[in-house]
Formats: C-alpha cells, sequence, structure tokens
C-alpha cells in the first residue's frame, strides 16, 4: 500500500512554525479526507490540520506542547489502491526532497526560498522573516547583542521562511560594507522602550480642537504657559474625574493608577526624555508654568532628578512645534494613553449665529492607546472631554 506524509500546513502568510495542542486520532483509526486529524496553536489562533486523503492513519510522528515548522512530516496515512490512483501515486517517482524534521535547520542555505516538496505535495514557504528562532539562531543573536527587530530585513531561506545561522552571517558580512556609526545609550533605551510598547495592540483617536480661546487667554496672562501645558492640564483634569482610562492591565486584572502624574515629551540631545508633573489634577495652570520650565531646561541639559522621571501614568508630546499636523505616537511601555497634538493652523469655521464661515486656529488632537485596556468609544470620549475643557481655558 501507499503511504501519503501528513504534512504541517502554511497556515497563514506570517506563520514559519505551530504548536500541537490536540492530536484527535490514534494510530490505527481510519481518517477521511479533509477532515480534521489534529488541532495546532500559532501566534495568532489555534487551527486544524486536516487530513490530505482518506486512509488508515499508520504513524504518528508528534507530541503535544511541541512546536513543528511549516513543511514538516507529522505522521503518514496509508491508503488503498483507489486513492493511491486519484492521487496520483501508483506510478514510479523520483526521488525528491523531504521536509525537515523539527528543530533542525538546513546544512546549508538554498540560493533562493522554493516551496518544499515531499511526496508531490507541494508546501507554499514563503520568506517570512524572523518570525521563528531557533535555540542555535537565539545564541548567536545573543552572543552578538542583536534583537530579532534588528534581523527584520532578512529574508529567510530555510523551511517556511525560517532564517538560517548561514543569512543571519551573510546579512552580517553585507552590513559591514556600509558606513557604520555607534548608537549612544539615549538612542539604544529609546529603542528598547519602543520594541517593549509595541508588543502591544496601539490604537489611535483623531479629534479637531479650536484654539482660539486657548491662545486668548493664554496672551492675558504674565506666566505664559505654552500650549502642551494647557494640554497637559485639561488631560490631567480629565483623568481626575474618571481614571480608569489610564489602568494597566496585569495579567488578568487592570492595575488603576494612584495618583495623576503627568509626563511631557522633551527632544533632547540624540532622543527624547520625559520629564513628570506629579499630581498634575490638583494644581491649578498657573502653578504649574514655573516648575514646567524647570523640568524642560533640566531635561535639554541632562540632569533630570530621579524624582522627577518615571512612574507617570499618561504622556503628551507636542509635535506641533516640527510643524506636523497629525502623527501617532506611541505610548511608553508602562503607559495605556499617550496625548499628542500638532500644530495650529487657520481654517475656516461655519458660524451658525452669523450664518458665514469665519476663520479659526485648529489643531488636530491625537490619543493612542492600549486597545487591551481602552476601546475607541471610551478614548473618542476621553478626547472629547479634553477638548472641552481647552475650550474652556479659564477653568484649567
Amino acid at each position: 500500500m501507499a503511504s501519503v506524509p501528513i504534512l504541517m500546513p502554511q497556515l497563514g502568510e506570517s506563520i514559519a512554525e505551530a504548536t500541537i495542542v490536540r492530536v484527535l486520532f490514534q494510530v490505527g483509526d481510519s481518517v477521511q479526507a479533509d477532515g480534521d486529524l489534529m488541532e495546532v496553536e500559532t501566534n495568532k489562533a489555534v487551527m486544524a490540520v486536516s487530513a490530505p486523503c482518506s486512509g488508515r492513519l499508520s504513524d504518528l510522528a508528534v507530541e503535544a506542547g511541541t512546536s513543528y515548522p511549516v513543511g514538516a512530516v507529522l505522521g503518514h496515512i496509508e491508503v488503498d489502491a483507489g486513492e493511491a490512483a486519484r492521487l496520483g501515486l501508483d506510478t514510479p517517482r523520483e526521488p525528491v526532497r523531504t521536509s525537515l524534521p523539527k528543530s533542525r535547520e538546513p546544512a546549508a542555505a538554498p540560493s533562493k526560498v522554493e516551496p518544499t516538496v515531499t511526496g508531490g505535495l507541494p508546501v507554499p514557504a514563503h520568506a517570512t522573516g524572523v518570525s521563528y528562532l531557533s535555540p542555535r539562531m537565539k545564541a548567536r543573536m545573543a552572543e552578538l547583542g542583536l534583537r530579532a527587530a534588528d534581523l527584520a530585513g532578512i529574508a529567510g531561506s530555510g523551511a517556511g521562511g525560517r532564517v538560517t545561522i548561514d543569512d543571519l552571517e551573510r546579512f552580517l558580512g553585507s552590513i559591514e560594507n556600509n558606513q557604520i556609526t555607534a548608537a549612544s545609550p539615549m538612542r539604544k533605551a529609546v529603542a528598547d522602550a519602543m520594541i517593549r510598547s509595541w508588543t502591544r495592540p496601539l490604537a489611535t483617536v483623531v479629534l479637531p480642537v479650536q484654539l482660539d480661546r486657548l491662545l486668548a487667554h493664554r496672551k492675558a496672562q504674565s506666566a505664559k504657559a505654552g500650549p502642551a501645558l494647557y494640554a497637559l492640564r485639561a488631560l490631567a483634569i480629565a483623568l481626575g474625574e474618571n481614571s480608569a482610562p489610564a489602568g494597566r492591565l496585569v495579567g488578568d486584572r487592570i492595575v488603576h493608577p494612584p495618583s495623576v502624574d503627568i509626563g511631557f515629551a522633551v527632544e533632547a540631545e540624540d532622543g527624547v526624555l520625559v520629564p513628570v508633573l506629579r499630581n498634575a489634577d490638583q494644581f491649578p495652570l498657573a502653578d504649574l508654568v514655573t516648575r514646567y520650565n524647570r523640568l524642560v531646561d533640566l531635561a535639554r541639559q541632562r540632569r533630570l532628578p530621579a524624582s522627577d522621571t518615571g512612574g507617570s501614568i499618561a504622556t503628551i508630546t507636542n509635535y506641533g512645534t516640527f510643524g506636523l499636523t497629525l502623527a501617532t505616537p506611541i505610548p511608553l511601555p508602562e503607559q495605556t494613553l499617550l496625548l499628542g497634538m500638532g500644530t495650529g493652523q487657520t481654517v475656516p469655521f461655519w458660524n451658525p449665529a452669523l450664518e458665514e464661515f469665519v476663520p479659526v486656529v485648529e489643531a488636530q488632537f491625537t490619543l493612542s492607546f492600549d486597545h487591551r485596556v481602552l476601546d475607541g468609544g471610551a478614548a473618542g470620549r476621553l478626547l472629547k472631554r479634553i477638548s472641552e475643557l481647552l475650550n474652556a481655558p479659564e477653568s484649567l
């Protein structure tokens, strides 16, 4: 009788391996074509591996809880003569390359990525980059001080697009021909924070906010707060009214903030520092101006004391200072929220009382948030409340 291999299928463009969760049949059982044989789990979902044909399950080469790469042989199905003829297995075949066993890498990388073929059954193996890293690869990367994100530009030549050691060494050899400068400690710290932030599902909502009242209020003050401080104070008041949006998800619990400590981004040499205004909801805007300006100066000198950094529940960034109208900044790893403000622009606004368009100064405000903690509706309501407060600057 002919034997047909059961292969780990390509379960998505970015999937290089899957973990066996549950096997639904035992050796010796009869199986039907396209029927589910086992459940496997990827980094996206639990899916099923189906039988390629009808027959008797002759052997299984899998263990529950173990991961196998795309194209790996998971077992075999013994088929009768009729099924073998339907599959075209009743005629002699040239020997073909078989798939790799689990946790093995090819001795030499092929010149280009091609579909793995076993018994005449093709398995697509797309170049998916470093979605899977073998223990050997991880050890080599640790030796070099590299992260998976550093290798995002490598197209793997292994099974399922897996990046092999040879791929890595060729990549390292090629970049030596380019100009290279050492990353500063500040840049490495920012990179580390952004990598950790990006492990979460992040989203952004946008709202245009009129600034005319804010600018008029600012002009009348002796100690003038910048627009970013107005926005910081509005965010602090809104979170003082309801701090739930600033909660952090830890395991299966949401940790609510004990105080409304708001950070603000200050561009420093080769990076960004985030000083913190503690209990920003408890002090009026006029009382925050001196503290805010002092922290900005210390940040630009890279002399911020530890007591004025860290522990904030949200951050504000004014990317409008660079002439940007819209951006989607990323919250810090320990925060759920980041409020951003774009540059003010004069735009036409329909005034129903005058029944005509009038010029107003308007800026796009963005609220980036951890979607695990906050949904779009709650984020939108928070941003709307901030807009209401900025249009009543005397209340700040």
